[in-house]
């Protein structure tokens, strides 16, 4: 699978490019073209055809014209792929009024972020340790420390839980869209791959030899009708996680007042 980096590119480039504070480079641009066309041109390209197809003269052929068109506005993939991330990371929906306090607010983001790789499955390709600084980033981090603030949590502590929040998302989500991915391949969905194989597998699975694994898996096929259920175990995972905060929270000398609708 490749793995492309975030942040690679020049800084001074990357942020102009985040931040829009220079729209060309010089004045042979196009006048149909722009940062925003060419960047929505390359998620469109990666979400069809997988982050290893992204290249410039990819993009250029998505577009009609020719590569070094693209130059003009962008100064190469790795300032793209900033632009890229940070474009996508806008579209995650961020109310102000979420139900159900600090749990609610963190359930939501979860979900949204869920979705989010699931619209755009090349996103579990990029490693963002080092994240593009752009303002659909730092707008998404404000919202989540937004969703901790005030609880009882310390400034590093409400960073831990985001980050905590966000790096759960990322591995769980992962079967989900490998499911999705199999299903498009293979043109048969999970539920369908289950009722072909279930017959099978309960003949070879000796329940005197494997007592839990015919039991349990038994238990979980019938219900699930399927080998696994990710948006099940994601559910269940997150709401642990939270619990887990709950306890950190309650332990807090001020816990009578930061644990509540908050």
């Amino acid at each position: 699978m490749t793995t492309e980096y975030s942040g690679t590119g020049d800084p001074a480039r990357s942020l102009a490019l985040l931040w829009r504070t220079r729209e060309r480079t010089s004045r042979k641009g196009r006048p149909d073209l722009s940062v925003d066309r060419i960047v929505r041109a390359a998620i469109d390209v990666a979400d069809a055809e997988g982050l290893a197809a992204l290249s410039m003269r990819r993009v250029a052929e998505r577009l009609g014209v020719g590569t070094m068109s693209l130059y003009t506005y962008v100064p190469g993939k790795g300032e793209l792929l900033d632009v890229m991330l940070d474009t996508v990371y806008g579209e995650t929906a961020r109310p102000d009024d979420v139900p159900g306090g600090w749990r609610g607010r963190l359930t939501h983001i979860a979900r949204e972020t869920w979705a989010l790789y699931l619209r755009h499955p090349w996103l579990l390709q990029v490693a963002t340790n080092r994240p593009p600084l752009g303002p659909h980033v730092i707008a998404r981090y404000e919202y989540e420390l937004r969703a901790v603030d005030g609880i009882g949590l310390t400034d590093l502590e409400m960073d831990a839980v985001v980050t905590l929040i966000s790096g759960y998302v990322h591995g769980a989500v992962r079967s989900a869209v490998e499911a999705a991915q199999a299903a498009a391949h293979t043109g048969m969905t999970e539920q369908q791959w289950w009722q072909a194989h279930a017959p099978y597998l309960e003949k070879a699975l000796d329940p005197r030899r494997y007592p839990l694994a015919a039991r349990v898996g038994t238990a979980a096929g019938q219900e699930h009708q399927a080998a696994a259920d990710p948006h099940g175990a994601f559910d269940f995972g997150l709401a642990r996680i939270l619990d887990g905060i709950e306890v950190l929270i309650a332990g807090r000398p001020d816990a009578a007042t930061t644990t509540g609708d908050r």
